[in-house]
């Protein structure tokens, strides 16, 4: 085995904001894992708030490097068991080289991913598309540029039924609202039932991640569907979620990759919960990943190349929020960066 990582800044289309902040770039870390010949290629992106930095993956990749590389690797998840135990503290790395792990396995066997897990792709899930915080008329315009069947509209402002009355003003498509952590109950109490009528399908992640007192109330009292996000990272926190959110957002960066988020889908479907995947701003490679997942979600937040002013990767194609795929195995990518010489 030996592995190659290459680090990319991708320019957003628009500067994108959320209750958190802003940022005009957002800064990726892309791997390859080569084996017998064959190449595999993963992504994680880098989130501020999460404290992990493309920096940090390249450093802790570069410590155990020859760990990563002597591994007799025969399949994925015996793969990403020992990745997880060599870095057990940072998952977005586990998660870039699982999916290449993948994408290797997948080519190794000659099938894409979701043939691998037995996926009916005719009922996928159409992807949402963003609308990123700005002033109402910019929200409103970008909108407009980017006519879609459903958008997903960052809230967390003094003016947010303000902002969803002006979208829903402008289009009849599905409204889907993501206050990423920025309510607190009552505000939540009061706003839910506005966005109701006002025709939105469900609410991503409302309070504060270790707000589960409040969430359990507004889980009883809400009117729409309340999907974690924050709250729902690792494995063990989907239990957590239940008869409190009546779904969870799983992202592939934050659960360390696909593997884990396999099981994650299966867990919540015990427990009786919907499944969302969400992406973190990935390019057409970490978006591939969570294509493969479609057959077995509900809903999908995978917009990340559209966002993006120039993209890395081809292979997925996006027709008004439906996803096909290539002809190619594995992830069904081919990447078009160059690992050059001086690229550890």
């Amino acid at each position: 085995m030996r592995v190659k990582y290459h680090i990319h800044q991708l320019k957003f289309r628009h500067p994108f904001t959320i209750s958190k902040g802003t940022k005009t770039h957002q800064p990726t870390f892309i791997v390859a894992l080569e084996h017998m010949g064959v190449k595999g290629y993963g992504e994680a992106c880098a989130i501020a708030y999460y404290n992990i930095s493309v920096e940090k993956m390249a450093e802790d990749l570069e410590s155990k490097k020859p760990f990563v590389e002597k591994f007799a690797f025969t399949d994925p998840e015996r793969y990403w068991h020992y990745l997880h135990h060599l870095f057990p503290q940072n998952n977005f790395l586990v998660c870039a080289l699982d999916i290449a792990a993948w994408d290797l396995y997948g080519k190794m066997k000659g099938k894409k991913l979701y043939e691998l897990w037995n996926g009916n792709i005719s009922k996928n899930p159409v992807t949402d598309y963003t609308i990123g915080i700005d002033t109402v008329e910019k929200m409103v315009a970008k909108m407009k540029e980017k006519p879609w069947p459903i958008y997903k509209i960052k809230v967390g402002t003094a003016d947010d039924i303000a902002i969803v009355k002006a979208l829903r003003e402008n289009t009849d498509a599905v409204l889907r609202v993501d206050a990423n952590a920025a309510w607190d109950l009552e505000t939540a109490l009061k706003l839910i039932p506005q966005l109701k009528e006002l025709g939105v399908e469900f609410v991503e992640q409302p309070l504060a991640k270790d707000n589960w007192e409040g969430m359990k109330i507004l889980h009883k009292e809400s009117s729409l569907p309340l999907y974690a996000d924050e709250a729902c990272v690792f494995e063990e926190d989907v239990e957590k979620c239940k008869d409190h959110f009546h779904g969870i957002n799983i992202k592939l960066t934050k659960c360390s990759g696909i593997t884990p988020a396999r099981r994650m889908i299966d867990k919540a479907r015990q427990l009786g919960m919907g499944v969302m995947m969400g992406c973190m701003n990935e390019s057409t490679i970490g978006s591939a990943a969570i294509a493969h997942l479609l057959p077995f979600i509900d809903h999908v937040d995978m917009d990340g190349p559209l966002l993006l002013e120039e993209d890395i990767a081809t292979g997925l194609n996006y027709d008004f929020g439906k996803i096909s795929y290539s002809d190619a195995p594995g992830l069904g990518i081919r990447y078009a960066g160059v690992f050059r010489k001086e690229t550890k």
